[in-house]
């Protein structure tokens, strides 16, 4: 950049301090700045430029404050250090040690990690007075005494809401003694808080006000009496509380204006007698307390201006009592009281806390889901949380959002969200506050209010309501955030709008397929969530035709091969093969099965994903692979890269597996066995027996692509013979007579067809085992069952009275009717080889009528019109010469009449597609 920005102060590049006062003016509102006219970025003065630099995350103005020299002394001003929020950020000691020039006057840190918590005492920040942690669970008593030693000044430590078990008593005892100016600690889950260390607090902390000891086991509540300064006192979730113990001293605390006891057992007594006889205490708290809630005839507690709030309570008209002198509508009352300006400074700090317990509470409520509050969720719940998030406190505003993405999931398992509490927050206006949250420059509100419109989103009701408000486009300007949770979230918030047909197109058009790629080469070993989310956007995505060509432009084809072939995590795998076989599953419409198998290392990484441990993994592979072998070269590349073998194996073991993995399975062996060399190899490698155990599945699915790949093996003889050595002419009768799927019966049909039309015969003559000739003597008693079994089938489709119409006349309309009632409409996807089609022709010569009849009626099938492949199979009949055969099916006088007339249909149909020749 060579144009320098031009300054308000020539004194400012000496006299840095001016920078903090121009701040000081900014926070006050008392800017005088006059614009006329447009602003040119050059000249805007400096005070503007902080306010400007004080709207961005750290990492913008990071990069702006690197354009150049004077942005540089700017970006570097004290008054935009004042707080610090890493959660976002891996800091470790290097990032720490670079920050600190710029943390003499930090106030305010926010951390997640051990990590970060061992690097925060780099900063220098001597003068800290906040200090707030996520993700503890591995925090130790070394890090927090440190942590306490070097912030002398700290006045709130809070630590949660994950559990702190590596916390001792001993580190709260150096917390008392380091931090004398200490007002507010808030701990969760710490295993055992001991009276020394409570009574360390009494002793040093003489401004301690507020303790939170949330979900701990034990925690000496004689000790919690001898802190006389607390004025809010929250023991939410703590268990072994000795109740009687607890309330003979905590009632005699002189300054106890609330306290928390939701989760626990307390009674209905305890309450009453906290109710009754503390002189200061204003609200009791006691959301979720199962004791509480039998015990209770559920009527409000409210005695003399002391407020219980409990799930059986209206929580909202409790709190607008304590605006005695003020009207207000209640379900405003905390929107309300923020933007009053209140002078009673004990209603307001009471109002604060209440905001804070209870979004702690009720997220801690909807992690655990108890039984029994769908209606307290639909009455006040979702509402409560709405309002919260609008609170003036950030954490309190993050919280209130995860507890709404967290109500809302029912199953986590499988993602069952509960329709009518997603339409709950819909109905109250949430999905327009969630949106403008989502826009916000905080990048961790970012992050939640995005999770709860994802997790939202799974109901079709509150998706359609968020495309509607332009959320489409919000989130898929968030997946391009460098922050890597709010992406990640953006992108979770994706994949549920994707499910979708009507929202493909919508986020195709708002960028959001590019910024879902882009995401992958931006974190490729960024951890399992933001890969998992993006790659199964893209695979919603990339079963839509047109999407899926936008995908592939986009460099997704390259960007899942590289997640199938490097990332560890099961689920990444499992999305990654399912949106590459979304990507191969247009073969017709565009190039992507081709380019899916061209890129370098896609099909061996599928091989190797067929034998992962996870059954979702496997399904997905074995469904890509199925659909890259669709195309001819990709079959042989599956094959040369060990997929016979891989799936032959992968059939062997799913008996016991889900519908969806057994036809996959069966379904890529059905694709790799168009090729006689591969079904040859499928047959060596032992995949009969495990397509014959899956012909006898109970799912229509399973039986389709069973059956499908037993008739493309059964073309060839070996096969032929190995199926009826394995039992498979049974389990082909049974299919061919019984299955509910019409193309289930066909294909085994034509797969009994081939065994039997009289190729077998020489491989069964030498046999396929030592046993040839015991072999070859049951043959006699199968082919006599398969015959008979596909009489049956075709008879099915035999009209007597349309048949005799048909053989009198040889009309149209007479043909018409009876093809119509013959058809197969699924029959028509069906691809034939040259080999396959002169076989069937082949089998119009055969001695046998019930084979001429199923050979009629096959050519029927592939040639009728409209068929995907019928002007292709046509072609073929030309170049077998079967219009001659045809003709002479149709007039041989002891042809059964179903051949007849099947063969006169053929014809019919051939002339329809215009091959001269052939008639």
């Amino acid at each position: 950049m060579n144009r320098r920005v031009r300054r308000k102060g020539g004194q400012f590049r000496d006299k840095e301090k001016s920078i903090s006062q121009s701040y000081v003016e900014i926070c006050d509102g008392s800017s005088n700045s006059e614009r006329k006219g447009e602003v040119d970025w050059t000249t805007l003065p400096d005070d503007t430029v902080i306010q400007l630099f004080s709207c961005l995350n750290y990492r913008d103005r990071s990069s702006l404050s690197s354009t150049c020299k004077t942005w540089r002394v700017l970006g570097s001003a004290p008054c935009l250090w004042s707080s610090l929020d890493l959660r976002a950020h891996k800091c470790d000691s290097a990032t720490a040690t670079s920050l600190a020039s710029r943390c003499a006057n930090l106030q305010k840190l926010r951390f997640r990690g051990t990590e970060s918590a061992n690097a925060i005492m780099n900063l220098q920040a001597r003068g800290l007075r906040e200090i707030s942690g996520d993700f503890c669970r591995e925090i130790t008593d070394a890090t927090l005494s440190v942590m306490a030693a070097r912030h002398e000044s700290l006045e709130s430590l809070q630590l949660g809401p994950e559990f702190c078990e590596r916390i001792t008593s001993d580190a709260i005892k150096l917390v008392a003694l380091c931090c004398p100016k200490l007002k507010r600690l808030r701990l969760s889950g710490i295993r055992d808080i001991d009276g020394e260390a409570i009574n360390a607090l009494a002793k040093h902390c003489g401004q301690l006000e507020e303790i939170g000891f949330m979900d701990c086991v034990n925690i000496d509540e004689v000790a919690l009496g001898n802190v006389v300064s607390v004025r809010f006192l929250s023991v939410a979730g703590t268990r072994n509380m000795k109740w009687s113990s607890a309330l003979q001293l905590w009632n005699t605390l002189p300054n106890l204006i609330g306290i928390d006891v939701s989760r626990t057992d307390i009674s209905s007594t305890a309450v009453l007698r906290l109710l009754t006889t503390s002189q200061s205490l204003k609200v009791v708290c006691a959301l979720n307390c199962p004791v509480l809630e039998e015990e209770s005839n559920h009527t409000v507690y409210n005695l003399k201006g002391k407020l219980l709030l409990a799930l059986f309570n209206d929580i909202f008209k409790g709190v607008a009592s304590l605006f005695a002198d003020i009207t207000m509508k209640e379900r405003n009352v905390f929107s309300d009281w923020s933007s009053l300006k209140n002078g009673d400074k004990t209603l307001n700090d009471t109002m604060t806390w209440l905001e804070w317990i209870l979004s702690h509470s009720l997220l801690r409520i909807a992690e655990t889901n108890p039984q029994g509050l769908d209606s307290f969720w639909l009455r006040q719940g979702a509402a409560l949380l709405l309002s919260l998030m609008r609170s003036s406190q950030v954490d309190v505003q993050e919280r209130a959002a995860t507890g709404l993405a967290t109500f809302v999931v029912i199953d986590d398992e499988n993602a069952t969200v509960d329709c009518g509490r997603a339409e709950a927050v819909m109905q109250d206006g949430g999905i327009r506050l969630l949106l403008d949250l989502a826009k916000s420059c905080r990048e961790g509100l970012q992050s939640e209010a995005a999770k709860a419109i994802a997790n939202l989103s799974v109901n079709a009701k509150v998706a359609k309501a968020v495309a509607e408000e332009g959320g489409i486009n919000i989130l898929a300007d968030l997946a391009r955030s460098m922050n890597r949770l709010v992406a990640e979230e953006a992108a979770g918030g994706l994949w549920n709008l994707s499910v979708g047909e009507e929202h493909k197109g919508a986020i195709a058009e708002a960028g959001g397929i590019k910024a879902l790629v882009d995401l992958i080469f931006k974190w490729p070993y960024g951890g399992d969530g933001v890969l998992e989310r993006a790659a199964g956007a893209l695979a919603n995505l990339a079963a839509d035709d047109k999407c899926s060509m936008e995908v592939a432009v986009a460099g997704g084809v390259h960007a899942l091969v590289m997640l199938a072939r490097t990332c560890k995590f099961e689920g990444v795998q499992e999305q990654a093969a399912r949106a590459l076989a979304n990507l191969a599953a247009h073969g017709d419409s565009n190039s992507n099965n081709a380019a899916v198998g061209q890129e370098a290392g896609a099909l061996e990484a599928l091989v190797q994903l067929t034998c992962s441990h996870h059954e979702g993994v496997r399904q997905e592979a074995a469904g890509a692979l199925w659909n890259l072998s669709f195309d001819d070269r990709n079959r042989e590349a599956i094959a040369a890269a060990g997929g016979v073998e891989a799936l032959v194996a992968l059939a062997q073991n799913c008996s016991n597996a889900s519908q969806g993995l057994q036809e996959r399975a069966a379904g890529a062996l059905w694709g790799l066995s168009v090729s006689e060399t591969n079904s040859i190899a499928i047959g060596r490698e032992g995949g009969v027996a495990p397509l014959i155990a899956l012909a006898r599945s109970d799912a229509e699915d399973v039986h389709e692509t069973a059956a499908g790949a037993l008739w493309n093996l059964a073309f060839n003889p070996g096969n032929a013979l190995r199926i009826v050595e394995e039992g498979g002419v049974p389990a082909l009768v049974h299919l061919c007579s019984s299955s509910v799927s019409k193309m289930a019966r066909f294909m085994a049909a034509l797969a009994l067809a081939y065994m039997f039309d009289g190729r077998m015969d020489e491989v069964a003559l030498i046999g396929s085992s030592s046993e040839g000739i015991s072999k070859s003597v049951s043959l006699d008693g199968a082919r006599r069952m398969a015959l008979k079994h596909i009489e049956a089938f075709v008879l099915t489709f035999s009209d007597p009275q349309s048949f005799a119409a048909a053989a009198a006349s040889s009309a149209p309309a007479a043909l018409a009717q009876v093809a119509e009632a013959a058809r197969i409409q699924e029959a028509g996807h069906l691809r034939c080889s040259g080999a396959e089609i002169g076989r069937f022709v082949a089998m119009l010569r055969n001695s046998s009528s019930i084979l001429k009849a199923c050979a009629a009626f096959a050519l029927l099938q592939f040639t009728i019109p409209g068929g995907r492949h019928a002007t292709h199979h046509a072609s073929l009949l030309q170049k077998t010469g079967a219009a001659r055969v045809l003709r002479a099916a149709a007039a041989a006088a002891t042809a059964p009449i179903e051949a007849k007339i099947f063969a006169k249909i053929v014809l019919r149909n051939l002339e329809h597609h215009n091959v001269d020749a052939l008639i």
